[in-house]
């Protein structure tokens, strides 16, 4: 899925070769659809349902046998253990395939999702594309990252050694609030911008940019 125009990818190479000129650091922006799959999620979903229908059967078997027995004739019926055996064993099949097919839309498999899931699998994800992109890539180690997972609506700044070791984790909470302001709005490309904004400012205060710096690292989007 596309979320941003040409117009929108080019205010955030602006911004990033701006907030650049005046700082050593590298800030490197990636847009992902999705961090993860949650095909694991969405199985433990239907493994969770199927056992709840099959351990309510076996609890209370007998409305169960009088909806058969009238969906099909309106007989009583003798059932043998094999015959309730294999009706368990069909009903909780019947229920795990409906649970994980009615996952296949999208927007009710994110949100049968746990939050801490999401950010969990978000934060490890960034930290991966970190270290593909950015990680180890520059001279003084002064890379960052502002990545956007857009389907679990989350974000993360992933900073290279030299500046987590000067530059806590706490003082990314403003770029990250002002981004996230303008996302939450649609407004993906200038939340972006001004996420790249702010991480500038404080990458120019403690890394301010020498006479013979280079750019080490891409300033255009990179869209996964």
């Amino acid at each position: 899925m596309t979320y941003l125009d040409d117009a929108g990818r080019r205010l955030i190479s602006e911004a990033v070769t701006e907030a650049e000129s005046a700082t050593s650091g590298e800030i490197v922006t990636v847009l992902a659809d999705r961090s993860d799959g949650y095909t694991d999620v969405a199985l433990l979903w239907a493994a969770g349902a199927a056992f709840t229908a099959m351990s309510v059967f076996a609890a209370i078997p007998q409305p169960f046998l009088d909806v058969w027995d009238a969906a099909f004739g309106g007989w009583d019926h003798e059932w043998t253990t094999g015959e309730l055996a294999s009706m368990v064993i069909a009903l909780g099949l019947i229920k795990f395939l409906v649970v994980l097919l009615v996952q296949q839309w999208e927007p009710l498999k994110f949100a049968l999702i746990p939050g801490p899931t999401k950010t969990i699998r978000v934060h490890n994800q960034a930290v991966r594309q970190f270290k593909v992109g950015a990680d180890r890539r520059t001279t003084g180690r002064t890379g960052v990252m502002i990545y956007l997972s857009m389907a679990e609506h989350r974000a993360e700044i992933v900073a290279d050694e030299s500046i987590a070791a000067i530059v806590p984790a706490e003082v990314w909470g403003e770029a990250m609030g002002d981004m996230l302001a303008l996302i939450r709005k649609g407004r993906f490309a200038e939340g972006l911008a001004v996420g790249i904004r702010d991480v500038g400012f404080v990458l120019a205060e403690h890394f301010p940019r020498g006479e013979n710096d280079i750019n080490e690292l891409p300033d255009h989007l990179i869209e996964v």
